[in-house]
């Protein structure tokens, strides 16, 4: 008989062993939820690649056999028409499928990016971004970090891909690879922030309250891997108390994050504050297997060639980004979640997308 290699074992049987009954049943409620997820992926891809399939036919038969604008409407009654049950066939969906090949032409991109996120969110894409470049961006940002449709568009809002990993540091002096990248990438500069009612005069106290009474809307503008730890955050030091306006640890890069908060341009002096932040941190909290903490001096304007003098000499990782309050007039401007939940439903996809 022939022998049964490892990799002809089901990976259930492999957890399950000699296991006990909820090891057992664990393994497989794990093994049914992967499969769940593949499944939704892969459905998802070949919805995309269907109404590519779609767009491509509209777009070349109004090339080549001349039909106007008006067959898009036949098009909906009829498909309409014969899938009942089914949604996605309005006019302006099939609309967004011809744009959609418009924008992207080869199939084969389509498959290894497009598909990859649901439609609604290509959908977006394609009312916000001309460039394919800038898509691309935010579209292997939405699958590194799962990025749902609502943080798609703040970071959209916000010009994220004009922004990312900008802020001037040490880290590739200071970290070692590939953490100094990853540290680097995580930055923004400038970080915008939404702490109404506040404006640019507001002074480190109350900018500090308003960012963690917005701690959802705060750490979405943070990035992905921060994990919040407090505000204020005291230490003591032979007997001195000092607080660190507020503390993080970071999940990815598996070490602590202190940010301090300036409400006036840069001074070289903060970063000697900072590192003594850091070392504070590294000797009482920091264990022995996470990394060197990190130092974020947030700031309303600085002095890039300052900026850059300082640090040069630091040797614990350090940056320094500038912030932006959202004027009160923007927000004014942008639609509230329910108005926004309804401009995005306008776009007509199967249920699940």
């Amino acid at each position: 008989m022939k022998d049964i290699k490892k990799t002809d074992v089901s990976p259930i049987v492999q957890q399950a062993g000699a296991q006990t009954y909820d090891s057992f049943v664990g393994a497989i409620k794990e093994r049914i939820r992967t499969a769940q997820v593949k499944a939704a992926l892969a459905a998802n891809a070949e919805l995309v690649l269907l109404y590519w399939d779609i767009g491509s036919a509209i777009l070349k038969n109004q090339k080549q056999e001349g039909w106007g604008a008006k067959v898009i409407d036949r098009l909906s009654a009829d498909l309409k028409r014969e899938f009942p049950k089914m949604s996605g066939y309005s006019v302006r969906n099939l609309k967004y499928m011809r744009t959609f090949v418009k924008e992207w032409p080869d199939r084969a991109i389509v498959h290894q990016l497009g598909a990859q996120i649901p439609w609604k969110h290509n959908c977006v894409l394609l009312d916000r971004l001309k460039d394919a470049g800038t898509r691309e961006f935010y579209i292997r940002k939405t699958l590194e970090h799962g990025w749902s449709r609502s943080v798609l568009i703040h970071q959209l809002d916000s010009e994220l891909h004009k922004r990312a990993g900008k802020a001037p540091s040490n880290f590739a002096l200071t970290l070692p690879a590939p953490n100094s990248d990853l540290a680097q990438e995580m930055l923004k500069d400038p970080f915008i922030f939404k702490p109404a009612p506040l404006d640019e005069s507001a002074h480190e106290r109350a900018l500090e309250n308003a960012l963690i009474v917005r701690l959802k809307d705060f750490l979405i503008e943070l990035g992905d891997g921060f994990a919040f730890l407090g505000n204020q955050y005291r230490l003591e030091v032979d007997g001195d108390e000092f607080f660190l306006d507020l503390l993080f640890y970071h999940a990815r890069l598996h070490c602590y994050v202190v940010i301090d908060l300036k409400v006036v341009d840069f001074k070289p002096e903060y970063v000697g504050k900072m590192n003594f932040y850091q070392t504070a941190v590294d000797e009482q909290i920091k264990m022995e297997e996470d990394g060197p903490t990190i130092g974020l001096i947030l700031c309303r304007g600085k002095n890039k060639t300052v900026v850059e003098y300082t640090l040069r000499d630091s040797n614990r990782p350090v940056a320094v980004a500038e912030y932006r309050l959202l004027p009160p007039n923007l927000k004014d401007q942008l639609p509230d979640a329910r108005k926004l939940k309804q401009i995005v439903s306008e776009v007509e996809v199967p249920d699940g997308e």
